[in-house]
């Protein structure tokens, strides 16, 4: 299947090429066929492709043309498929092939319908060469290639104004992260003098202590952008603008996993720099942390769940910090299924809500939806880690490898951003779904979404509820057997869980897990909590957490407002009076000596003898002078 690998990529860009040369005028309505099949011919090779990886348990690779030949800089375009990179293709191609589905339903008769089906398997086809490249100058092209299409499709709704600013504010943040990947890209070829991921590793022992943190760090960077972490997490939630298909491909399977992805393949360089560790065990914890406050107080129902994707995001990050490889990895791929049916969940409720966002303006759905109801409900009880749904056994095994491998604070800070995770998921289900209606019944009319939008979500709850099994024992499932090859060597640290820490730890996950259903339960079902009165008595905290911490205003404050004004003012006193200031007084000083030396040109006869007289004169007169000098 070697040969085959090719096709992954290629079937996606064709789909969403001819989708943009000929969809306006030629296939419209119809574009959508093209993209999925486009898709579900990626998924099908990638299905083979991880089938033979998996059976000769080597890594596949098909090198297609060199990009860069210049002297000993060498950049080939070559696709590598191992273990890790397999399993990124059947998450990427698995779960866009659904959303494509999905969007059939959501995106019909949107007047930019084909528009549509040619940025999403874009999208695609950069995170599969993202994840299928062999070197990190590929991988740079395509992180980039995907930041781009991300701004295409949040602003997809471009007349609107929110949408066209929460796309260009993804974009310019994500270039913050994105200049100091480049840094690090640089810096690795400076000090190695290659950017393929195999040489790169097998010389990364050989650098001083401080380069190689370095390097890490500001590797790292780019993954705070483009996965959301503290401080950059700020463009995530504002994506929402979006279409809710964008933000279920964003948030599951393409854009955010593109850094724990990079952290991850990366990992010798990071395993070699503690100090890096450290840090990125910090931030991530910090991140789970912080995003899962916020979604506790938040009533746009995809915000509580993109808050949730930068809480989860998080637990990635520390798990990664942690050496916990496997866990992180096996936690973004259980993610994937319930966080893409969370949104495409959330989704068929505004489809049935005529586009109402707001959880106060709902209630009562369950008789309505009943699908969806059960579905969502699946999505939420996974993602806040009840058993034995898929999220506990990841986020349980994350928690663990924080805790085993010496980072005890972050497995604690872990387990209280879980207790959040499951009071605000909840809270989700019961506010949406329970209760009295509270929306206009002579003006709304709830309904079910169609098939083509409800196959997907009871696709996407069986990898909810089954997915957790493939890391079954945990530490020693099949999931953690396939993975074991691509993070051993390289002076790789294996950390043993007994079989008395995992147990402990599942039964603190399970009671933590239970604790927030308690307590969401308690406050909007039976009405023993008043939120309200919580949320009061609270005061400042909890206006700490309903402002996002705070993050924008500050952003507004240090950053904006002062380049703004700097802006304004080389604007005003360097470009306008310096630079055109320079230029115009050239044309002015032109234009006030034309306008001396036009009244010469009076027209009268009797002037111009009177001048040319004058000049004999004075020419005969300079010829005498100097002559009578010369000759003396």
């Amino acid at each position: 299947m070697a040969n085959w690998i090719f096709l992954i990529p290629l079937a996606p860009l064709i789909a969403a090429v001819v989708n943009f040369i000929f969809g306006r005028w030629y296939l419209r309505d119809r574009a959508h066929w093209l993209a999925i099949l486009g898709v579900a011919i990626s998924f099908g090779v990638s299905v083979a492709v991880v089938a033979q990886v998996a059976r000769d348990e080597v890594a596949l690779s098909q090198h297609l043309y060199t990009w860069i030949p210049a002297g000993d800089f060498q950049v080939p375009v070559t696709l590598t498929v191992d273990q890790l990179t397999a399993v990124m293709l059947l998450v990427v191609t698995g779960v866009s092939l659904l959303v494509h589905i999905y969007s059939v339903g959501y995106m019909h008769g949107d007047p930019g319908f084909y528009r549509f089906f040619a940025y999403l398997p874009l999208f695609v086809f950069s995170m599969l060469m993202l994840v299928l490249a062999n070197n990190y100058l590929l991988l740079f092209v395509f992180w980039e290639a995907v930041g781009l299409c991300s701004y295409l499709l949040i602003g997809f709704w471009y007349r609107r104004r929110s949408a066209a600013q929460a796309a260009k504010k993804a974009f310019v943040v994500n270039r913050v992260g994105d200049f100091g990947f480049g840094l690090g890209v640089m810096l690795i070829f400076v000090h190695l003098g290659t950017l393929e991921y195999t040489g790169v590793f097998a010389q990364v022992g050989a650098l001083p202590q401080g380069t190689i943190t370095a390097i890490a760090l500001l590797l790292f960077t780019g993954a705070i952008g483009k996965s959301a972490q503290i401080p950059l997490f700020v463009w995530l939630p504002d994506a929402m603008e979006g279409p809710t298909p964008v933000s279920a491909l964003i948030h599951a399977a393409t854009m955010v996993t593109a850094g724990i992805f990079m952290v991850a393949r990366s990992w010798p360089i990071f395993a070699a720099s503690p100090d890096a560790m450290l840090v990125v065990a910090i931030i991530g914890a910090a991140t789970a942390f912080v995003a899962a406050t916020i979604g506790l107080t938040q009533y746009d129902i995809k915000k509580v769940v993109a808050y949730s994707t930068v809480s989860q995001l998080g637990y990635m990050a520390f798990a990664l910090g942690s050496g916990a490889w496997v866990a992180a990895i096996f936690h973004l791929t259980t993610h994937a299924f319930f966080k893409a049916l969370l949104f495409l969940g959330a989704g068929s409720v505004i489809h049935a809500m005529h586009d109402e966002q707001d959880m106060r303006r709902m209630g009562g759905l369950k008789r309505h939806l009943p699908l969806t109801y059960w579905t969502f409900l699946i999505g939420s009880a996974a993602n806040a880690g009840i058993f034995p749904l898929a999220g506990f056994w990841s986020k349980d095994e994350v928690i663990v490898g924080a805790w085993v491998g010496g980072r005890p604070i972050v497995a604690i800070v872990g387990l209280v951003a879980a207790l959040f995770t499951s009071l605000y998921m909840f809270r989700v289900v019961f506010l949406t779904f329970h209760g009295p209606e509270r929306f206009d019944a002579h003006t709304v009319h709830p309904h079910e979404s169609p098939p083509v939008m409800a196959v997907p979500l009871l696709i996407l709850s069986v990898g909810a509820v089954f997915a957790g099994f493939l890391g079954v024992p945990p530490e020693r499932g099949v999931f953690h057997r396939f993975l074991e090859p691509v993070f051993s060597g390289h002076g790789a640290e294996v950390h043993h869980v007994s079989t008395a820490t995992t147990l402990t730890f599942g039964l603190i996950s399970t009671a933590v897990a239970l604790a927030g259903l308690g307590l969401a339960y308690a406050a909007y079902v039976r009405g023993a909590i008043k939120p309200a009165v919580v949320a009061a008595r609270l005061g400042p905290l909890y206006q700490l957490a309903y402002r996002r911490w705070y993050f924008d205003e500050i952003y507004e404050a240090l950053i904006v407002h002062p380049l703004y004004r700097l802006s304004v003012w080389l604007w005003r006193v360097v470009d306008i009076g310096i630079i055109d200031g320079a230029v115009n007084g050239v044309a002015g000083l032109v234009n006030f000596t034309a306008q001396r030396w036009r009244r010469v040109q009076t027209g009268l006869v009797a002037n111009y003898a009177l001048a040319i007289a004058l000049g004999t004169v004075i020419i005969v007169g300079v010829y005498l002078i100097v002559g009578s000098t010369l000759f003396q």
